[in-house]
């Protein structure tokens, strides 16, 4: 038989060592024996239960701390990635402009061999984007080995254009190979695969051509040119200063103008966005850039003595411009479509070889027909 009075005393006690921290009073529970008595058995205990501290809230409850030491180190943390990304894309960026200065400078094979390793990546950087999931959702991608064999033509077009001058033939047998490879496959061919395979032809081989037509086609020495007269016998002498180097050499830097200008702009004053597409992208940084553009175009050619009219400088500046951002845009596109923020990962800092070239895949082919066409002896 059970003492009532234990029972109850032993409840008690057993509630009390439950770790409530706020409920506990400053007072001990002391654990209540009754006295010995014929009646129990039950012996006094031995021992007396030293009282509960009064724990503060202070230290079950750390919300209550200053929070100065965890918020700055939260700030470094934060700040440590956007700097190496920053150091990172420094670095390349330099890394890159220094290489492509003298791949320009070198021109003849060694221009089209790079121009063909830059496009054999950036063709397999655009059929990835096209068999992502965001794409794949609203069509069916070409099988791998058409895209694989896509890359491959896209690699040899400047190459091709290098040593035959044309490439017009060479880009319809290719189409016409790709579409009889889709409509033979297994399965169902469908549309959204050969529409995408030959724009990829045409945007990644086709397009980025022009730029060695620019560079090794248009041969004609600029001789009223004062570097050009003193360009060393070493680099090839005055022969080697080319229509086709100084076209190049302005287009390149003036798309680099309109891309830092626009950047610094819309930083600056950026308020009103330009499109959906790209909405970091303001009108405030499009029209600075484009001022940028044709100021760096017109200063060249000052420099360069090539072209002789300033109107000509200017329209090439307006060219060079408007092809830098409806191919930063077409990219834009493709990548929003696609759900990524990045081409790739091939370049630290700068993403893929897309994210950096999509500003001159439509500019040399508008540089070199606006000075094939409308330059009369290429502008000297």
């Amino acid at each position: 038989m059970t003492h009532p009075q234990l029972t109850n005393s032993l409840s008690l006690h057993h509630h009390n060592f439950i770790p409530n921290y706020r409920s506990f009073s400053s007072q001990s529970q002391i654990l209540c024996i009754p006295s010995s008595s014929s009646s129990s058995s039950f012996a006094k205990p031995k021992f007396k239960p030293k009282p509960f501290l009064r724990f503060t809230r202070r230290i079950y409850e750390p919300d209550r701390l200053p929070p100065l030491n965890a918020q700055k180190e939260d700030s470094l943390l934060k700040s440590q990635p956007q700097v190496s990304q920053l150091r990172n894309r420094i670095v390349f960026g330099l890394g890159i402009g220094l290489s492509a200065g003298g791949i320009v400078l070198a021109g003849g094979w060694v221009f089209a061999a790079a121009m063909a390793a830059v496009v054999f990546v950036g063709a397999r950087e655009y059929f990835e984007l096209v068999r992502s999931r965001g794409i794949t959702e609203g069509m069916t991608p070409p099988p791998r080995y058409v895209s694989r064999v896509c890359s491959v033509i896209c690699a040899l077009m400047p190459l091709f254009v290098m040593y035959h001058g044309h490439i017009d033939v060479s880009v319809a047998s290719a189409a016409f190979v790709l579409a009889m490879a889709l409509l033979v496959q297994r399965g169902s061919p469908r549309f959204a695969q050969l529409s995408s395979a030959i724009f990829g032809l045409f945007y990644c081989g086709y397009l980025p051509c022009f730029w060695v037509k620019l560079r090794c086609g248009l041969a004609a020495p600029a001789l009223n040119t004062r570097i050009g007269a003193t360009w060393p016998f070493l680099l090839g002498g005055q022969a080697h200063w080319t229509v086709g180097l100084v076209a190049t050499l302005i287009s390149i830097s003036s798309i680099i103008a309109a891309d830092t200008f626009a950047f610094i702009g819309g930083k600056a004053f950026g308020r009103t966005p330009l499109t959906s597409i790209s909405p970091k992208k303001t009108w405030e940084g499009t029209i600075i850039g484009f001022c940028g553009c044709i100021a760096t175009s017109v200063v060249l050619s000052k420099v360069f003595s090539w072209p002789v009219s300033p109107l000509s400088a200017i329209a090439l500046g307006v060219l060079t411009f408007f092809g830098s951002v409806f191919g930063d845009l077409t990219e834009s596109m493709i990548k929003r479509d696609a759900g990524v923020k990045d081409s790739g990962s091939l370049i630290p800092g700068h993403g893929g070889v897309l994210d950096r070239a999509d500003s001159y895949v439509f500019t040399g082919a508008l540089a070199y027909s606006f000075i094939k066409t409308f330059l009369p002896l290429y502008g000297v």
